[in-house]
C-alpha cells in the first residue's frame, strides 16, 4: 500500500496547501523534483482527500500463499549441552493446544552434540515428532551454523507455525532465520491463538502497553514468534519416549566466522523467575530508604525482592529484579505487590502467579483486577503491622 503522486497535476499553490494540512510535516516541494512525501508520513490520507486527485492511495495486492504446503507447529528446543531449558517444555504444551485446533502435528527441533538421548524427552512433553541435528561442531551455540540448520530444516519440513523461547539464544536466532525466509516475526508474545485455517494469532502489548495487539501473517509462511519464559505452564510429563528423526549435517551448514575459544561459567545469580515467593515494590514506595522496611517483611516470609520499571529507572534496583515485559516473567506460588499500580506491561510478566495479593491506596488501581486478594490502604501502615504480627507469631 502507498501514496501515488501525479506530478503533472501538482502546482505550487496546491503543494503549499498540502504541506499546510499534513499533521506530520512529511510533505515537501521544490520546482525541480516536485512534490515529495517523506518517511514521516503515517498514511492518514488527509492529502489524498484535499489533493483534487493529484495524490491517490493504492492498496498493495499481497501475494497469497498455499497454506496446504505448510503444516504443523514447530518448537525450537533450547538447551545448554543437552540440558533442555524449561521454556521448551512450556512451548510444547502450548503447541499441543494450538495444533489441536487444526488437527496437525507438533514437531520439535533440537540442534547439538550427543543430544539424541535427551531429545527423546521431548516426546514426553507433547511432541509428535522430534528432529535432531547432531554433530560435535554443534556442541556450543554458534549463530551461523544454527541459523543455517534451522533455515534448511524449515525449507525441508515446512512447518506452518514456529515457536521459539524469548531467551538470549532465541532472540538472536529467530530474527535471523525469519529474515532469511522473508517472513514476519512477532517478539515477546504473551498469548497465542490458532484459527482453523492455520493462521496463528500472536498477541502482545503494544504502544507502551496501551493496547494488546493481535498480529497475524496470513499471506506468508511460516509464522514465527518468540514467547517469554514462564508465560505458559509446563505440561505434565506423560507418555513414552520414541526415537528422534536424525537429520544429516552437511559441511556447508557448519561454516562459521566465529570460534569459541573458552566458556567460563558465571556465578549463578538469584533469578526471580525461579522464586516461589516474591514481594514486588512499585511507585507507591516513596523513597529508597523505605525499601529496608519492605526487605525486612520479605525476609520474614522467605520472599525475594522484585520491582516495577520506575524503580529500576530510579536506580533503586538492578534490572534483573524487574517484573514485566522489559524485565522478567515470573510464576511464583505467592506474589505480594506493594504500591504496584498494575500497568499492562507489569501484569503481563506476572499474571500466571498462583496467588497474587495487592496492597495499594488507590481502590481503582488496575492491579486489583488481577489480584486474588487486595488491601486498600497505606502501605506505610499495613507493612509495619504485618511485620509486627509475624514477629509475634500471630
Amino acid at each position: 500500500m502507498g501514496l501515488v503522486i501525479d506530478q503533472s497535476r501538482i502546482t505550487p499553490q496546491l503543494a503549499e496547501k498540502l504541506k499546510g494540512i499534513c499533521p506530520f510535516g512529511a510533505i515537501s516541494f521544490n520546482h525541480a523534483d516536485g512534490l515529495h512525501i517523506g518517511m514521516g508520513c503515517k498514511l492518514c490520507r488527509l492529502c489524498v482527500r484535499q489533493s483534487e486527485g493529484a495524490v491517490t492511495y493504492v492498496e498493495e495486492q499481497s501475494a497469497s500463499v498455499d497454506k496446504s504446503l505448510w503444516k504443523g507447529v514447530l518448537v525450537f528446543c533450547e538447551h545448554f549441552r543437552g540440558k533442555i531449558h524449561d521454556v521448551t517444555f512450556e512451548l510444547l504444551g502450548e503447541a499441543r493446544q494450538l495444533a489441536a485446533v487444526t488437527g496437525q502435528e507438533v514437531m520439535a527441533l533440537m540442534i547439538g552434540s550427543s543430544v539424541r538421548d535427551e531429545a527423546r524427552e521431548l516426546y514426553r512433553y507433547g511432541a509428535d515428532r522430534v528432529y535432531v541435528y547432531d554433530d560435535p561442531a554443534l556442541k556450543d551455540f554458534l549463530i551461523e551454523p544454527y541459523t543455517n540448520i534451522f533455515h534448511s530444516f524449515i525449507e525441508t519440513v515446512r512447518p506452518s507455525s514456529i515457536l521459539v523461547g524469548a531467551t538470549n539464544t532465541g532472540r538472536s536466532l529467530a530474527p535471523r532465520v525469519a529474515a532469511r525466509l522473508g517472513t514476519g516475526l512477532t517478539a515477546d508474545c504473551t498469548s497465542l491463538e490458532m484459527n482453523p485455517d492455520t493462521d496463528l494469532v500472536q498477541i502482545r502489548p503494544a504502544f507502551g502497553g496501551n493496547i494488546m495487539a493481535r498480529i497475524m501473517t496470513p499471506n506468508h509462511r511460516p509464522q514465527f514468534c518468540t514467547v517469554r519464559y514462564k508465560i505458559f505452564s509446563k505440561p505434565r510429563r506423560t507418555g513414552s519416549d520414541a526415537e528422534p528423526v536424525m537429520m544429516p549435517v552437511l559441511p556447508w551448514m557448519l561454516k562459521s566466522r566465529e570460534t569459541i575459544l573458552e566458556i567460563e561459567d558465571k556465578p549463578q545469580d538469584i533469578d526471580i523467575s525461579e522464586a516461589e515467593i516474591i514481594v514486588q515494590c512499585g511507585r507507591g514506595v516513596k523513597s529508597k530508604s523505605d525499601l529496608s522496611m519492605i526487605e525486612e517483611f520479605a525476609s520474614l516470609i522467605g520472599a525475594r525482592m522484585a520491582c516495577t520499571r520506575p524503580l529500576v529507572e530510579n536506580n533503586w534496583f538492578d534490572s534483573k529484579h524487574q517484573i514485566g515485559l522489559s524485565g522478567r516473567t515470573v510464576k511464583p506460588k505467592l506474589l505480594i505487590c506493594i504500591g504496584v499500580s498494575g500497568a499492562v506491561q507489569t501484569v503481563a510478566g506476572m499474571k500466571g502467579s498462583e496467588l497474587i495479593i495487592a496492597i495499594n491506596s488507590d481502590s481503582e488501581a488496575p492491579i486489583f483486577d488481577v489480584a486474588h486478594y487486595g488491601y486498600v490502604g497505606d502501605l506505610y501502615e499495613i507493612i509495619p503491622r504485618l511485620i509486627k504480627r509475624i514477629k509475634e507469631g500471630a
